[in-house]
């Protein structure tokens, strides 16, 4: 009986194959975001927002690229077969 034998992955490309997607869709999550609302008009926990447009671009950004990075990361572990 043989045992078919996986291709062993990189991590570097695993690593790579999580951030890049994520990243296109913070991208794209961003510019649809921010172009409707203006981050000095945005109310977090009935707080008004008192940093600058940039950094709230800043913080959007990052926290789309972590909602992306975390969706492709249970892309990964669903695509990878168990030995």
């Amino acid at each position: 009986m043989e045992f078919e034998t996986q291709p062993v992955i990189k991590p570097g490309r695993i690593v790579m194959t999580i951030l890049w997607p994520a990243f296109l869709m913070s991208c794209v999550s961003c510019g649809v975001l921010f172009s409707l609302i203006d981050p000095l008009d945005l109310i977090i926990f009935g707080e008004k927002f008192n940093l600058s447009s940039q950094a709230g671009y800043t913080i959007g950004f990052l926290l789309f690229w972590v909602l992306g990075c975390i969706a492709s990361t249970i892309t990964v572990i669903l695509l990878i077969k168990p030995r």
